[in-house]
């Protein structure tokens, strides 16, 4: 949607490692749609290639961006690398995707529980729907939709 340059709606950026991560990142996006809030995706940004995180900088650096939600399973390393690049609010979304010991989301919840980057507020395995809870009162504090 088009804004005014006197309106300023802050968006939510919402980032996937990869696309088995898709699945949560979309719930997450179009819930967030559906309640008025203006989404950017960024998708297929894990750490695994860190090219794909440093192309999509540019979109997580854009001044509407006023939080980002980041859905990653496997070790769960993505957020903590987000927060470090953004100063805006993270919210960490473990998914159960992954092989070997992921415990079905369980190693990336702990990843993510174990951070060291301040400014970032987990939720559990898979939780889309109450990460927005936390986005949406984020950014309401900041602007009105």
């Amino acid at each position: 949607s088009s804004q005014s340059t006197s309106e300023h709606k802050q968006s939510v950026a919402v980032a996937c490692a990869g696309t088995t991560d898709l699945p949560v990142a979309e719930e997450a996006a179009v819930s967030l749609s559906l309640s008025g809030a203006p989404v950017t995706r960024v998708y297929d940004c894990g750490v695994a290639g860190l090219h794909r995180i440093i192309s999509a900088l540019l979109k997580l650096w854009d001044p509407n961006v006023g939080c980002v939600i980041v859905c990653a399973g496997m070790d769960g390393a993505l957020p903590s690398v987000v927060r470090g690049l953004v100063d805006v609010p993270v919210v960490p979304i473990p998914t159960s995707v992954g092989y070997g010991m992921s415990l079905g989301g369980m190693s990336a919840l702990l990843t993510m529980l174990n951070s060291c980057s301040p400014g970032a507020g987990v939720v559990n395995v898979e939780n889309e729907f109450g990460c927005l809870g936390i986005e949406v009162f984020e950014i309401k504090a900041e602007t009105k939709w």
